[in-house]
């Protein structure tokens, strides 16, 4: 694997895994558990048939063991098998992790040790860190930003040759947020749920499987304040404001946020063409022709500024700036008559 200041992706460890290149140890890291779990799964599955891991495969949990039992557990040779594979979780728990220095600079070629550090990065000034990166695989798991959602759903679907609707991605993402173990379960739910012969997932799947309205959520609130739809757009705030367990005002402030803020950075693509704005921003042609273009046509730079500020100003209230006691509709239905009139 060719290596590079930010290190390897998800799907370089995988193509190299896929095509049996294992690397002598595997750090696995960062805030989002989902990648770390998906890969630690694959390199065990990839490397060891089943009836090979009841004499070469030991799972350790950080918290419970010390460097000098993993060392010893990884110096074994495997027995009727090629390797072994030692996984250690929970190792931001293990108190004497620099213990393991002398092993990763001369690791067992025949074991495949996996340590999977969750909640956070190993500590970049810690020896041991920097010795991984020379001898094997060290991966950043990071937490992904709202925009980058709608592509894990995308490109999730279509590894099982399946397709899903723009307006359903958007209301999946809306509903989820950004645990992404939670988004591929909740998928998962629409696959089996949808009727055999059926390839694509819509937005009335999503909306029967997960309570979300297909017509009153965050994303139906952007494209109506994209076209000034007054009517439409006090009508999903008055559903928010009768509905409150579909509603929660800090996605709703974050939604909108982000729309005013890449209408605003719209002008600065440096193609004007629907596709440049989309790929400038990071978002799909599909989003950016339903909201973001038509906010950009409908509000003055002047006027989408002021947005941004009251939409913080709003969001610094609903925190209790000021002694605020507001009630979250209320602050809603002031929001959306600003951002209107």
């Amino acid at each position: 694997m060719a290596k590079t200041e930010a290190g390897p992706t998800y799907m370089d460890i995988v193509k190299d895994v896929r095509a049996g290149k294992f690397a002598p140890v595997y750090l696995l890291m960062g805030e989002e558990d989902y990648y770390i779990d998906k890969l630690s799964q694959y390199i065990l599955e990839q490397s060891l048939k089943p009836e090979e891991r009841d004499f070469n495969y030991d799972l350790l949990y950080g918290a419970e063991t010390r460097a000098n039992d993993i060392i010893s557990i990884a110096r074994q040779f495997p027995m009727m098998a090629d390797r072994r594979v030692v996984m250690v979780r929970e190792f931001q728990a293990l108190s004497d992790k620099n213990t393991l220095l002398a092993y990763v600079k001369s690791p067992t070629p025949t074991t495949i040790l996996v340590l999977c550090h969750k909640h956070g990065k190993l500590d970049g000034r810690r020896s041991i860190g920097a010795e991984i990166r020379k001898q094997g695989v060290a991966f950043d798991s990071r937490r992904l930003y709202d925009r980058e959602l709608p592509a894990f759903v995308t490109s999730y679907m279509q590894r099982q040759q399946k397709t899903i609707e723009p307006a359903a991605v958007e209301m999946l993402c809306d509903h989820v947020g950004s645990d992404l173990g939670r988004l591929a379960a909740e998928m998962d739910k629409l696959l089996m749920a949808l009727p055999q012969g059926e390839t694509r997932v819509g937005a009335a799947l999503v909306e029967e499987l997960t309570g979300v309205s297909k017509d009153f959520n965050n994303f139906e609130l952007q494209s109506a304040l994209a076209l000034r739809d007054v009517y439409k757009a006090n009508r999903i705030v008055k559903y928010f404001d009768s509905n409150p367990r579909s509603f929660a005002l800090p996605a709703t402030l974050s939604s909108l946020f982000n729309l005013f803020s890449d209408a605003l950075l719209a002008y600065f693509a440096p193609s004007q063409t629907d596709d440049g704005i989309a790929q400038y921003l990071g978002r799909s042609t599909w989003v950016a022709r339903q909201a973001v273009i038509p906010v950009r046509r409908n509000y003055s730079g002047e006027k989408l500024m002021n947005i941004i500020s009251e939409i913080r100003r709003i969001d610094g209230k609903l925190k209790g700036v000021g002694g605020c006691k507001t009630l979250p509709g209320d602050l809603l239905k002031e929001l959306i008559f600003f951002i209107l009139h």
